[in-house]
């Protein structure tokens, strides 16, 4: 809150983890940047890091669907003007829900509009509701805008949608579900590093990524999607899991950009979405065989790709 300039005038505000940015979510932060433009005032998203869960409950950090830099480019692309990171400590947690409105609210960000989903919580004990939240309004001068944000689709048998839901969807290796509820495909991001270099060795070199804790990753698998490296999207066949063939523990994430030769992407931070699961991890009876069944899932990979289009 030190980062808020001294001269900052009145705002519309939306607070939550906003994890994902997801299509229920897109919903309130766009009427969020809708009423400010109407009064020509900063749109501003609240967020916390770590994840409040960890810190009421330790050891209970979800799997995390997109990066705080991630969340923000995000936002800023559906005309967020800024976005306040709130440590989330112990402390902070114990504010009652009058101290966050003041503190936060009135004091620092000077909301002339707060806009909100219907079960929105907050405070200590998540004691504080929409209705509190009203009534601290009248004495505090800003109003309280409600979004229904229950958004459904296919994706989950018409579960409304949802971050738990797009975890959901992401650990089972529905991507293209996940995709739905997103509006744009999953992403697992983090940097090239050195693995076993056996694709390298098999014709297929990978790009084998050091991801973030707690990152989302989908289930162990073979997936279509894209590599992206140095602002270059490129298409790719992703393998995620344990390599069995070569009796591998340790789960990787892996991406073969398609077609490229002579890539040397180590030590870049890199992106992999991810657009359709192909098929699951399998162990083959020779290498001859593994090879046959990469060629035919770069193959697949290259069409799929092609008929989405460009990413």
């Amino acid at each position: 809150m030190e980062d808020i300039p001294e001269d900052w005038g009145r705002s519309v505000v939306t607070i939550g983890s906003y994890d994902g940015v997801h299509r229920g979510h897109q919903l309130i932060i766009g009427r969020a940047v809708a009423r400010a433009r109407e009064l020509g005032v900063p749109a501003v998203v609240v967020t916390f890091d770590p994840h409040p869960s960890e810190v009421v409950r330790p050891g209970s950090h979800p799997p995390l669907l997109a990066t705080h830099q991630r969340r923000a480019e995000l936002m800023a692309g559906l005309g967020v003007d800024a976005v306040l990171i709130l440590p989330f400590t112990v402390e902070f947690s114990r504010l009652t829900p009058a101290d966050f409105v003041v503190k936060v609210l009135v004091d620092k960000l000077h909301a002339r509009v707060v806009v909100e989903g219907p079960n929105f919580r907050f405070g200590h004990k998540a004691a504080g509701n929409v209705e509190f939240l009203r009534e601290l309004g009248a004495t505090y001068d800003y109003e309280v805008q409600v979004i229904d944000l229950y958004e459904r689709g296919e994706a989950g048998g018409g579960e409304p949608f949802s971050s738990t839901l797009v975890r959901r969807l992401v650990a089972e290796g529905d991507v293209a579900g996940a995709m739905e509820v997103l509006g744009r495909p999953h992403r697992v991001e983090g940097v090239v590093v050195r693995g076993a270099q056996r694709g390298r060795e098999l014709g297929f070199p990978t790009a084998n990524l050091e991801t973030l804790p707690h990152t989302a990753i989908p289930a162990d698998g073979v997936y279509a999607g894209w590599l992206t490296a140095q602002g270059e999207a490129m298409p790719a066949a992703i393998s995620v899991g344990t390599n069995p063939q070569f009796d591998g523990t340790e789960r990787t994430v892996e991406a073969y950009a398609i077609d490229r030769v002579g890539l040397d992407l180590y030590g870049l931070h890199v992106e992999v979405d991810f657009l359709a699961y192909l098929r699951g991890q399998e162990k083959f009876d020779s290498i001859e065989a593994l090879l046959e069944r990469m060629a035919a899932d770069v193959k697949r990979a290259r069409e799929l790709v092609e008929e989405h289009g460009s990413r």
